[in-house]
């Protein structure tokens, strides 16, 4: 998941432990765009040629829920802008030229995808597809439900930030878990308590680069090639971590009209722009409100 991947059970069998785990690297495995014997490199060997092929059910029911976000988003999320990576390298201090983006812009587009399950078909070659937006939001999910299905009932699996809950504390009480300043070091932003559900948070600090006081960041606007401005984090509950990621994500890309987006959903959520401002509803109401943690386990995300 090129990120660290933690579970945190009580009381529970190691068997549940271990079941979380191997599901988590059997997804891995499915939809790693860095494993040539994955899935999803099989998909884009055919993309690359212009082809067509059948996919299994769980890797249609995946490329469902992605034209669901395409639409959802007007266009805004969309899985063929991890071919925008050959331009973006941020660990290089400087952002692409240019033309290098104008080059990829053209295969760069869900329309550009016809897709009657179970058949994927790519009229345009070299268009590519990357799950990088969904999968470990996914995977999360799954594992915490392998986790229940082997018998735990309280904890929470934790990939890179993105939650899922399988239950509250043994006592009862939710999980707090911390939502980190975008911008600063010190108190966080909001502490969420979470008993059930999914939390993930979106923003322009983890992957990025700073240029002469200005931030690029690693989520791309499909439309132009280049990194989205507006927010600087979203977080957001709903019942999946697939649906609070992928929402989160949405968000960013809205850049500043996400909060009147995000306050038309009915989710909780919390977000905060690049000048300052931020805003919540639901748990997240009131931010500045900071809970006791007196023997609390927090996890910040």
């Amino acid at each position: 998941m090129g990120t660290e991947c933690l579970l945190y059970l009580c009381d529970a069998d190691p068997a549940a432990a271990r079941a979380a785990e191997a599901e988590i690297l059997r997804i891995e495995h499915r939809y790693s765009r860095y494993r040539p014997d994955s899935i999803l490199s099989q998909i884009n060997r055919v993309a690359a040629a212009g082809g067509s092929l059948e996919v299994d059910d769980e890797t249609a029911a995946l490329i469902d829920y992605a034209f669901a976000c395409y639409r959802k988003s007007e266009g805004l999320f969309d899985i063929t802008t991890g071919l925008l990576r050959q331009a973006w390298d941020f660990s290089s201090g400087h952002p692409p030229a240019p033309a290098e983006i104008e080059r990829l812009l053209p295969l760069v587009g869900l329309e550009k995808i016809a897709w009657e399950q179970p058949v994927l078909s790519f009229p345009t070659p070299g268009v590519e597809l990357d799950f990088g937006g969904i999968g470990k939001e996914y995977a999360a999910d799954r594992a915490a439900a392998a986790c229940a299905a082997a018998g735990a009932v309280h904890g929470f699996v934790d990939l890179g930030g993105d939650i899922r809950v399988i239950g509250p504390q043994p006592d009862g009480s939710p999980w707090l878990v911390s939502i980190r300043n975008p911008r600063a070091k010190g108190p966080a932003l909001a502490v969420v308590p979470l008993a059930a559900g999914g939390l993930a948070t979106s923003g322009d600090y983890e992957r990025c680069i700073i240029i002469e006081g200005r931030r690029y960041g690693h989520i791309l606007n499909p439309r132009t090639g280049w990194p989205v401005h507006g927010l600087a984090a979203a977080s957001v509950l709903a019942e999946s971590c697939l649906v609070a990621g992928s929402v989160s994500t949405i968000a960013m890309l809205k850049g500043p009209a996400a909060p009147g987006w995000l306050a038309g959903l009915g989710l909780a959520h919390l977000w905060a722009d690049t000048e300052g401002n931020q805003g919540g509803t639901g748990v997240f109401a009131s931010p500045d409100t900071q809970p006791d943690f007196a023997g609390v386990q927090q996890q910040p995300a």
